[in-house]
């Protein structure tokens, strides 16, 4: 296969017009956002950066030096000054006469909180005392795959003196925090000409006596280090290739079909939600001969294996005899033995005080001839751990072409993933959201109702995949969603829902894009009205093919899918008051959703030994964003009903029994109780949102 496309090479996006007009704090900030903005560089939300600025003290007016660092979270590439913690640096100096050492090392954390300058609320990272004790204005600490490539390699000292010739110190593997802080402090005065320092296995730190002259100083050991490797590298790459990939389109297939069946099984205890890649990166390494081997040996950077675990699954499939069946046969035994080996590892390696066994499920999965998949209990956090597993894959290639790679030691891979602190971290997270890991597709999404629906879903933490007829009003409504709830959570593909190999592809899209789908919102519609002797066979079969037939084929796949996950769902049909009280002058309307409703009362009886819940929600005249009532539908009901086009809402207001209008987010609060755990014991209902229209009333 083709190897990886090269990528343009690392260069200096320092502009000096806009620096000049910076202060010391917002040069920090621009130097971090450059930094940031390219993931050569260092990993999303990896890497720090400070600046030690001499400031006023807000209590005694005094001049004193602050550190400036990145705080605990956020990313560089998109942080703001808010998100930098300042520190007292004579308190930070101060510190190191209540160290204990090493054994006691946690413990200097809750010291940090003590050297806050002017109360920032920032909390303040466990890299502080790294930045705190090198004795330079501005640091750089980087995670590049480049410079990780030589640290994780079993000579890295070696390679590290001879490729940076003397300008970069190293160091032996520590665990991040007080003691490796004073190493750096030594290591950093003892050698004053270094311009930085390789952690084994770990990073880059750099720096210099300005903000651009730290910067560009990252970029030339990033790049150095870069066209080395390059030009030093083995052939062939993992051993050379074992297997070809598979077509793009089969890639994508296959990945769509394997996902719900995974999904299912590692989501017993939480809702896992999923991501698909396969870059030539991914590809290259997925089909090589050393897929095994070097798989089993693990990640090396800790920023890699706190994301990703620190082996991923490798998918039992030959893409020479692609048999999907055999591997979904194969899946129960080998993620049990990947449970086991998981629960084995922390048996070993568990402390007195380590916090229990997390999840055992693997995150990163890979496929030979197909990519990778990664799974996480947020769709951000699956992305971006597929993110730092090519992080790793760039990393084995550079260190395996040139030396011999070498994962972190399995006891410090444990202290890590294990380590207080972290699960402190963890601790602090908030609660969950009512629909937190859930993956649900809204048919008629770019409609007001759809769109409110979508909405309402996102804001409680499920992902929505949205599909329309009209692309156009889709993006819009992609567009404006995101805003609200991060691109992410949120995907489109236009589709109409009367033909079945379109709404397959919805389908095939909801599991390739998430993993799977828990949640059906059936709300495409059309509306029609006309006397009985005026109502022509194109409008009832239209009618019948969008209401029923679209109704039908979106539930049968959605059906399936559930099924194949086998952790249940929930389906809501968005019918109307017309499918249970009938409308003079509509009829091919009224009796497509009374069908509706009769469809989910079936699918309901269908559904129940699954877990799978199926509702109907009945609006009445939502008028307000509708794409319906923007047309004709307006004109025929104020024709019908013998009032002007601009009366039509009130009239339906004042015809309702409490003389209110029904909005969107009506209808959307009634679709997510029905679809919400809240409405967990409810199947085959009819839920009228109307208003109130005496006619309608269930019986």
């Amino acid at each position: 296969m083709n190897q990886p496309k090269q990528k343009q090479p690392i260069t200096s996006l320092w502009d000096d017009a806009k620096a000049a007009t910076m202060s010391e704090p917002e040069l920090l900030l621009y130097r971090s956002n450059l930094l940031g903005s390219d993931l050569r560089i260092t990993n999303f939300g990896g890497g720090n950066t400070s600046a030690k600025v001499m400031m006023e003290d807000p209590l005694t007016g005094q001049e004193v030096e602050v550190l400036w660092v990145k705080g605990s979270g956020g990313d560089l590439g998109s942080i703001k000054l808010d998100g930098f913690s300042t520190l007292y640096l004579d308190k930070l100096h101060a510190l190191k006469n209540r160290y204990r050492g090493l054994e006691h090392e946690d413990e200097m954390v809750g010291y940090l909180p003590h050297c806050t300058f002017n109360l920032n609320p920032r909390a303040a990272s466990i890299d502080t005392p790294l930045h705190a004790y090198i004795n330079k204005k501005h640091v750089d600490h980087m995670h590049p795959d480049s410079v990780i490539a030589i640290a994780a390699t079993a000579n890295s000292r070696a390679l590290t003196e001879k490729i940076f010739e003397g300008v970069l110190g190293w160091l032996p593997w520590k665990r991040p925090g007080f003691d490796l802080g004073l190493d750096l402090e030594k290591l950093s005065t003892e050698q004053p000409h270094l311009k930085g320092i390789i952690l084994e296995g770990h990073g880059l730190f750099t720096w210099g006596d300005t903000a651009k002259e730290a910067y560009e100083t990252t970029l030339a050991i990033i790049k150095r280090a870069e066209e080395w490797l390059e030009a030093n590298i083995a052939q062939p790459v993992f051993g050379g290739q074992k297997y070809q990939p598979l077509p793009a389109a089969e890639r994508a297939a296959f990945a769509a079909k394997l996902m719900p069946l995974l999904r299912g099984k590692i989501s017993k205890t939480e809702y896992k939600l999923g991501h698909f890649e396969d870059s030539d990166t991914i590809l290259e390494f997925v089909n090589s001969q050393d897929l095994e081997p070097l798989a089993a040996l693990g990640t090396s950077c800790p920023d890699h294996f706190l994301r990703t675990k620190i082996r991923p699954f490798v998918v039992d499939f030959d893409p020479t005899r692609p048999d999907f069946d055999a591997v979904a046969a194969g899946l129960d035994a080998a993620l049990e033995a990947y449970r086991a080996d998981y629960t084995a590892y922390y048996n070993r390696c568990k402390r007195d005080n380590s916090p229990a066994v997390r999840d055992a499920n693997p995150i990163i999965y890979l496929i030979p001839g197909v990519g990778m998949l990664s799974f996480a209990k947020d769709k951000a956090t699956a992305r971006i751990a597929g993110e730092f597993y090519v992080n790793a894959i760039n990393v084995m290639r550079g260190a395996n072409g040139v030396d011999k790679y070498v994962g972190l030691p399995e006891q410090e891979a444990f202290d890590i993933e294990y380590w207080l602190l972290e699960e402190a971290k963890l601790q602090r997270m908030p609660k969950p959201k009512s629909l937190a890991g859930r993956i649900a597709v809204v048919t008629g999404g770019a409609g007001g109702i759809g769109q409110a629906v979508a909405k309402q879903l996102l804001s409680e933490g499920a992902c929505v995949l949205l599909t329309d007829i009209d692309g156009g009003a889709l993006e819009e409504a992609k567009s404006s969603l995101a805003k609200v709830a991060g691109k992410d959570n949120v995907a489109t593909i236009t589709g109409n829902i009367t033909s079945e190999e379109q709404v397959e592809a919805v389908f095939a899209e909801s599991a390739l894009r998430f993993g799977g789908v828990d949640l059906l919102i059936s709300n495409a519609g059309i509306a029609s009205s006309a006397p009985l002797e005026d109502t022509t066979l194109e409008v009832w079969d239209r009618n019948q093919d969008i209401l029923v037939k679209g109704y039908f084929l979106a539930s049968r796949a959605a059906f399936r899918m559930m099924k194949t996950q086998q952790l249940g769902g929930s389906m809501v049909f968005v019918a109307s008051k017309n499918g249970l009280v009938a409308s003079a002058g509509a009829s091919a309307y009224c009796t497509a959703k009374a069908a509706e409703i009769h469809l989910a009362r079936c699918v309901a009886l269908e559904g129940a030994p699954h877990g799978i819940r199926v509702n109907v929600v009945n609006p009445d005249a939502v008028i307000r964003g509708s794409k319906i009532w923007d047309g004709k539908w307006k004109q025929e009901r104020a024709a019908s009903n013998k009032i002007e086009a601009d009366d039509v809402e009130a009239f339906y207001r004042d015809r309702s029994m409490l003389k209110r209008s029904v909005l969107p987010e009506d209808i959307a609060e009634a679709v997510y109780f029905l679809s919400s755990d809240k409405a967990a014991k409810s199947t085959g209902n009819v839920l009228n949102v109307d208003a109130g229209n005496a006619g309608a009333f269930t019986r």
